[in-house]
């Protein structure tokens, strides 16, 4: 059974930054999880997804809220995903989730992403 594992929430200012890590374990031989992506959820909102990343070739994929902001990336060797998160806003303010799933990123809101973690809470206050 694949687990994540997030890491990196906090409360950090308006204009500041934070990097959040997912790392991942559980993997069977021939169990390919290959798209990595990150999701938020602010009280009262649904689920939005922020980014994806297909670690079999680096591609990206961004919701326009965060593009330009946000860069997600993928540490192969440690099974760990990360979001890196600048130019704070508070409404990034958000649980935020890592999620994984087997198979090509389709891009933001396509993917079917199977497996999720427990949630890191991000706070930006102003």
């Amino acid at each position: 059974q694949v687990q994540l594992v997030e890491s990196g929430g906090g409360s950090v200012q308006a204009g500041g930054s934070l990097r959040l890590s997912c790392a991942a374990s559980g993997y069977t031989y021939g169990y390919s999880i290959s798209c990595m992506g990150w999701f938020r959820q602010a009280p009262g909102k649904e689920r939005e997804e922020v980014a994806e990343i297909y670690t079999g070739g680096g591609n990206t994929y961004y919701a326009d809220s965060v593009k330009g902001r946000f860069t997600i990336s993928h540490d192969n060797a440690k099974n760990t995903h990360y979001l890196q998160m600048s130019s704070l806003k508070p409404e990034d303010t958000a649980m935020y989730y890592c999620a994984a799933a087997r198979g090509l990123c389709l891009s933001i809101g396509r993917t079917v992403f199977r497996y999720w973690g427990q949630g890191t809470q991000v706070t930006v206050w102003s």
